[in-house]
């Protein structure tokens, strides 16, 4: 806003935080018909519900995700409580935060835990198409199981999701990364290779080399991949247990029809991981292909200070996979009311909202019509604002239907707008709208 206005006593217009963003009401439709979709998903798999502070103590991330990962060392929000001197952060990703209330709240003292979440992330990084400052995600954590065939239950339940949703195009890379000691082992070799290669290795790599190697084989540079591709793969170095999990994971896998991919780059950016891991990935979205991954994290409860619980899961980025649904033009139609209330004279305000609320009492969806100028406005006006709402019906009450005690019902998207006007008793509104919605649903069906 100019100086100018601001000058003319206008407050100057604030702006949103870059990278968070808001949701506005025409994207609604689409938030909801994921969230819908996602929920009756996981109730299928017996999955339940929890809900993590967004804050949480900062030890809380660094002791599980890694003190030399890039979400610890550059992405995360975190500053000291000023009244009372602890260090927080804003959770960058939940399975710390799950597994933290899972011990905290002895969930586990029962036996395994399927637990889903939704909700806000938050990373210190560059926006970027479907990468946000402030992201949502859902994920799942299955506590307590140890087997491939949990793993692969969590992996098929991202392939109903991509069904249910309509999307395709989405491909499946696995890989395991073992145990410690096997790391171990191809951490030493993988260091001495990249020591070798040192004139090659950029900048980021060069930081990782000695705390991180591992997530420079997951480099995005193009000069390095020749090199990188040369590289010690870690499925070498696993012994005969972490192959035979490994082994019943792709078992399993093609016993459902579940084509993959495996990746021995494939390492995910999380210290806590082991054995399996996996993501989603597509092209439809350019650098930021990756829309959901996940794997196994046995140590990690231990690490938090619980008993050593074998545990697996995974999240996605919804903001990705909102873009994807964009993308294939999957978006839903945002559903309209089913009456408008339209009301002309002082007489007729009292009526109409009761008409309302008796409306909204047998569950229809109902918009009473309020002007911005605290006047009732024109007929016209107000049956263009009906129009517009998306409303199958208007009911109009003025003062000679007031008089009379029967409201006029207008079909506002009847093929035949020569008679599609009635006039129906107060006490009997709910009751007719009823019927003609159902009535107009049972045409639609009869016409498809």
């Amino acid at each position: 806003m100019s100086e100018a206005k601001k000058g003319n006593g206008r407050a100057s217009k604030l702006a949103g935080v870059k990278g968070m963003n808001d949701i506005l009401p025409q994207d609604e439709a689409l938030w909801e018909f994921f969230e819908e979709t996602v929920r009756a998903m996981l109730r299928a798999y017996g999955y339940q519900q929890i809900r993590t502070p967004i804050l949480e103590q900062t030890q809380l991330f660094s002791r599980g995700i890694g003190e030399v990962t890039d979400i610890v060392e550059k992405e995360m929000y975190s500053f000291t409580d000023s009244l009372n001197g602890e260090q927080l952060t804003m959770r960058p990703e939940n399975t710390a935060s799950v597994v933290r209330a899972a011990l905290e709240h002895n969930l586990l003292y029962t036996g395994p835990k399927r637990l889903w979440y939704f909700g806000p992330m938050f990373r210190h990084e560059r926006p970027q198409r479907g990468r946000y400052r402030q992201f949502h995600q859902v994920g799942v954590e299955a506590l307590g199981l140890a087997g491939p065939d949990a793993d692969v239950e969590i992996i098929l339940m991202c392939q109903r999701l991509w069904d249910d949703l309509g999307l395709t195009g989405i491909r499946l890379e696995l890989n395991s990364l073992g145990q410690a000691e096997e790391r171990a082992a191809h951490r030493k070799d993988l260091i001495a290779y990249l020591e070798g290669h040192a004139e090659l290795l950029d900048e980021d790599s060069r930081r990782r080399l000695y705390t991180n190697p591992l997530r420079v084989l997951d480099t995005k540079n193009p000069a390095m991949q020749a090199m990188v591709e040369g590289a010690p793969k870690l499925i070498n170095y696993l012994g005969e247990a972490s192959l035979k999990h490994f082994e019943g994971v792709q078992t399993l896998l093609k016993a459902n029809n579940i084509p993959f991919t495996i990746n021995p780059r494939l390492v995910r950016g999380l210290d806590y991981y082991n054995l399996t891991v996996f993501e989603w990935v597509t092209d439809k979205l350019g650098a930021q292909g990756t829309v959901a991954g996940g794997g196994r994290y046995d140590p990690l409860i231990e690490q938090l200070g619980g008993d050593f619980t074998p545990a697996c899961g995974w999240a996605m980025g919804v903001e990705r996979i909102l873009e994807l649904l964009r993308e294939d033009d999957l978006v839903p139609q945002a559903e309209g009311c089913d009456v408008y209330v339209v009301h002309q004279g002082e007489t007729a305000v009292a009526p109409a909202i009761v008409a309302a609320e008796r409306m909204r009492d047998a569950g229809l969806n109902v918009v009473f019509h309020c002007s911005p100028d605290g006047k009732s406005g024109s007929f016209k006006s107000q049956m263009k604002r009906a129009d517009a709402s998306g409303a199958a019906f208007a009911v109009i009450i003025g003062e000679n239907e007031v008089a009379t005690g029967q409201a006029a019902v207008k079909h506002l998207r009847a093929a035949n707008q020569d008679n599609n006007q009635t006039s129906v008793a107060f006490e009997l509104l709910a009751e007719h709208l009823i019927d003609a919605i159902v009535a107009t649903a049972d045409d639609s069906i009869n016409e498809a």
